[in-house]
């Protein structure tokens, strides 16, 4: 019933395995991960790592294509500190041995939307595959880790837990539910690391896997932390349209290499077939994510279309077996030759662009507490995410917030309450939690999605408001499963989502309101302090 570390990681994607190996000679470390190992996010990403690499490019090129990106919203410092550490992280992946794919001899460089040179390192078309394959590898051959799958954070444990709200601010470990067992745990630690990534499955349609619930960004808040600029989700504007196809992402490295987005033939000879981009950005489709996600549900809506095409069968199917083989071989699985015929797409909720506050170094305000990765806002992506800014920052970060532990000298934790488990087990829990789910993700989707106005954000946290209520019910008198810890990270998600719009009176980046589609003259953060503090 009781762990002890000196650091607790909570999540297995590259943020949280970077850290714990950046730590692994000097502490011992346990991470967390409420499935397998490889269920996270990062496994799934397939573009690359953004970094100067390339002869013709600079630091200050990468700054300005993530600053015009970000519409004015991202932090600077935040900004140069992770495009100047970049090279540093690929290098060290490399060391690593990750199977990047080369051209005679060097890195191949490719590039995507919003980037003005090629720099994105990338393995095929399953970077974040191959990248996780290799960390988990170091990480099972690294005596000092200690890995606990499907693990679940219930909560971060604070001072408050420790009677003494009033005391010096600092977090102590967290309650894990340990699935297999059902039971939770209390896990102990001088240092805890948040790296849970994000939030996509509170939209009915997105390219995450199940695990992107939020939990990290809810138990923060819950903790006292602030969470900043939650209104930018990052909608991928191609993800695959097909009944049997759940959440697979077509990459933006298709556009990158010639890809075009068409409307179906279907619409007779004067629509069918046209190339719509240039219509609405002389970028074309190598414009930012959200004026291409924009445009696709514009024309989906004008046009009454279940999706739109992308279409890059004007490439050699030699080429596409180099540069696209999963995708190649994930289409063709479901009849989809895209050798020869464009690929179905639509958008879907793919980034969180905000989360908790963090400074340069992963901390939060809350002693130590850090955060890596999708689950913060350090203010480099500020109001859209630049493709393939996310692994790296996540590498960054994660060296950063590994040198700031190792430089702290914390004390030993106290001795923790243990988790009050007298609650009962209700059949009919599950039943509700499950429609509440649903309901949940069917309004984000409808009233929280690309385009957004004051009416439906309304309607979406009176929503809200009712299921809270449920949630806390439930949370108060039943035994804790991981589907009710899901669901109530996501309706405290979905509220933070919804305040964070609801204060955003303007147009930018990734939030796009139809009651201010004006972009203010002076870009602020949405910062929510939690009422608790």
């Amino acid at each position: 019933m009781n762990q002890h570390f000196d650091v607790l990681v909570i999540g297995s994607g590259l943020a949280g395995l970077s850290t714990a190996l950046h730590l692994s000679a000097t502490h011992r470390v346990a991470v967390i991960t409420k499935r397998a190992l490889l269920d996270g996010s990062s496994n799934w990403a397939q573009g690359g790592i953004a970094a100067v690499l390339a002869e013709g490019d600079s630091y200050a090129s990468h700054v300005e294509d993530t600053l015009v990106a970000g519409a004015g919203l991202s932090d600077r410092e935040a900004t140069e500190f992770t495009v100047e550490n970049a090279p540093a992280a690929i290098a060290w992946l490399r060391e690593l041995g990750v199977p990047f794919s080369t051209a005679d001899g060097e890195l191949h460089l490719t590039r995507e939307g919003g980037h003005s040179h090629r720099r994105i390192v990338h393995a095929a078309d399953a970077t974040g595959a191959a990248v996780q394959a290799t960390l988990v590898q170091r990480v099972k051959a690294t005596p000092s880790i200690q890995v606990f799958e499907h693990h679940m954070l219930v909560d971060l444990i604070t001072e408050r837990h420790l009677g003494s709200p009033d005391g010096e601010r600092r977090c102590f470990g967290a309650y894990v539910l340990d699935t297999v067992r059902d039971e939770v745990v209390t896990f102990s630690a001088r240092h805890t690391v948040l790296a849970t990534g994000g939030a996509g499955k509170v939209y009915l349609y997105t390219t995450n896997p199940d695990t992107a619930t939020g939990d990290g960004i809810a138990a923060a808040w819950r903790a006292g932390c602030q969470v900043a600029n939650m209104e930018f989700i990052q909608f991928h504007p191609t993800c695959l349209y097909h009944p049997q196809a759940k959440s697979f992402l077509i990459t933006e490295a298709v556009r990158g290499e010639g890809g075009l987005l068409k409307l179906p033939p279907h619409l007779g000879d004067d629509l069918g077939g046209h190339r719509f981009m240039p219509d609405h950005d002389p970028r074309a489709e190598l414009a930012p994510r959200d004026v291409v996600a924009r445009a696709i549900d514009f024309e989906m809506k004008k046009h009454g279309l279940d999706c739109v095409h992308l279409d890059i069968s004007h490439q050699s199917p030699e080429f596409l077996r180099e540069h696209f083989p999963n995708i190649l071989a994930r289409c063709a699985e479901l009849g989809i030759d895209i050798t020869k015929e464009p690929i179905p797409v639509v958008p879907a909720a793919h980034y969180t662009c905000g989360g908790v506050v963090t400074d340069l170094q992963g901390r939060t305000e809350i002693a130590g507490l850090y955060a890596v990765g999708e689950t913060t806002c350090t203010g480099l992506h500020g109001a859209n995410r630049l493709a393939s800014n996310s692994l790296v920052e996540c590498m960054v970060f994660a060296q950063a917030a590994a040198g700031a532990i190792r430089a702290q000298q914390a004390n030993e934790p106290p001795a923790l309450p243990l988790w009050d488990d007298s609650r009962v087990t209700d059949a009919d829990e599950m039943v509700v939690i499950s429609h509440n789910w649903d309901e949940l993700r069917r309004f984000m989707w409808d009233y929280v999605g690309i385009v957004r106005t004051d009416k439906r954000l309304e309607r979406a946290a009176h929503r809200i408001t009712l299921l809270q209520r449920e949630i806390h019910e439930f949370y108060a008198r039943f035994h804790v499963t991981r589907d009710l810890l899901e669901l109530r990270n996501l309706v405290q998600v979905a509220d933070l989502i919804v305040m964070s719009a609801m204060l955003r009176r303007e147009s930018r980046g990734l939030h796009f309101s139809r009651d201010y589609p004006a972009m203010l003259p002076e870009a602020k953060p949405t910062i929510l302090v939690p009422p608790a503090r």
